[in-house]
């Protein structure tokens, strides 16, 4: 039986749930093949600690350069993370004419218009399924699944650790910090949780999906990015009272009148009849609407070691099946072919138009409402309803407004305003709202 041997650059989580997960279905993955995929060589810098997987020892080193510089090696998997050096091992192994898969999303976001073009150069394959949502089939699902649908909008809940701290506060009532602290403790969120709570981890998935669905060089530096440090529990407490909850979303809509995309990741009200206030704790999920399927929603777990590996061996399978038939440039990598992709404007976040969610720190007072109400009215913001909750003292009390659709440099322009009346205590809280792609 033919074989197609690969070299597996980390040994770390992701790295031993592939080894694992390719010694397990040896067997599976042959009969579905026709072909043996066999590990010629794994490389770490830590080949002592025992992954509790029997290996012989002549398939470990210290030296990622071994897997590139050998000859009989035709894929290499990438699985060490960071930038810097592993952008430097695919490059190399691409210029050894080695095909390479990786499930490395901030490299892919931003360097990965760089190693796009030196597969293309090298005429050899970069796959990254794993880079976006874990074991969700989502680019295949955009390169080959909805290949004759215009993509007319994604929304998505792409990080686990947002997911599961927005899950806990809303269920639980606690506060972000311990929610945070119980995501810690489970392994959900690194010590270091800024890379997810800011939203860095989800723009860099969208970059990769923004550019598959509307054939577009990946822009990282050109999506708007918020995290959820701020959302509090009496956010989530008003928004189940409209019928809504908070979720971390990227969100991509194409803008055909003027050949635009929107790109944005941020805290999102949406209704509960939407699929994705369903998906807790730290599941991931993806809304993709095409002109021809109409809407439908990718589920699964977004991490952990057996649900990466599991997207890292189909890239593995793909290039196999292709090695196999000795056949080159079967899929376009960004889902178009290279002469058609193209730098798209990402419409500036002062362009949006959406409805909001205002909460203000006011006086209890007569006439505080209609001050309020007075100035977003001055900017074209027109109120859709009002929550307030009074008290018999004069102190500070929430006034919750959701808007119509409105512009966001009206609403900044409005808040900015608003801040400063004497009766407004506290900087206003602002969360945009997505009622239907």
């Amino acid at each position: 039986m033919k074989k197609i041997n690969i070299g597996i650059a980390g040994f770390g989580t992701v790295g031993s749930g592939v080894v694992r997960l390719i010694k397990n279905n040896q067997a599976l993955l042959s009969e579905r093949l026709g072909i043996q995929i066999q590990i010629k060589k794994i490389a770490d810098l830590d080949i002592q600690t025992d992954r509790g997987i029997k290996l012989q020892k002549n398939l470990l080193t210290t030296d990622a350069y071994e897997l590139i510089n050998d000859p009989e090696i035709d894929i290499l998997v990438e699985t060490i993370g960071g930038e810097q050096i592993a952008k430097t091992l695919i490059l190399s192994a691409m210029d050894q004419g080695k095909h390479v898969v990786t499930a490395n999303k901030a490299l892919l976001a931003k360097h990965g218009n760089v190693i796009i073009e030196k597969a293309r150069d090298k005429r050899v394959e970069i796959a990254f399924e794993a880079s976006v949502g874990g074991c969700m089939p989502v680019i295949k699902t955009l390169r080959e699944s909805l290949a004759g649908n215009k993509i007319l909008g994604i929304n998505g809940i792409l990080n686990g650790t947002c997911n599961y701290i927005l899950s806990k506060i809303s269920n639980e009532g606690i506060s972000y910090d311990d929610a945070l602290s119980e995501a810690q403790e489970k392994g959900y969120a690194e010590a270091d949780p800024a890379l997810d709570v800011n939203g860095d981890d989800t723009a860099h998935k969208l970059s990769i999906i923004t550019a598959l669905a509307y054939g577009m060089h990946i822009q990282l530096d050109d999506i708007y990015t918020e995290g959820i440090t701020q959302i509090t529990p009496m956010d989530i407490q008003f928004a189940n009272q409209f019928g809504y909850c908070i979720k971390l979303l990227a969100i991509t809509k194409m803008v055909s009148s003027i050949n635009a995309v929107e790109a944005r990741v941020h805290p999102t009200m949406i209704p509960y009849s939407n699929m994705l206030s369903n998906v807790n704790d730290s599941y991931n999920a993806l809304s993709i609407v095409g002109d021809a399927v109409g809407e439908m929603v990718l589920y699964g777990y977004g991490a952990g070691m057996m649900p990466t590996a599991s997207a890292v061996v189909s890239d593995i399978v793909d290039i196999a099946r292709n090695l196999k038939v000795s056949a080159k440039d079967r899929i376009p990598t960004l889902a178009y072919e290279s002469r058609h992709i193209r730098k798209i404007s990402v419409l500036p976040m002062d362009e949006i138009h959406c409805r909001f969610y205002f909460r203000f720190t006011a006086m209890d007072s007569p006439g505080v409402l209609s001050k309020i109400a007075g100035v977003l009215g001055k900017h074209n913001i027109s109120i859709d309803c009002v929550h307030q909750k009074g008290r018999k003292t004069k102190q500070a009390v929430p006034i919750v407004m959701l808007t119509h659709h409105a512009k966001e440099s009206d609403v900044h322009k409005a808040l900015s305003e608003i801040q400063t009346l004497d009766v407004v205590w506290e900087t206003p809280m602002l969360i945009r709202i997505e009622d239907a792609h």
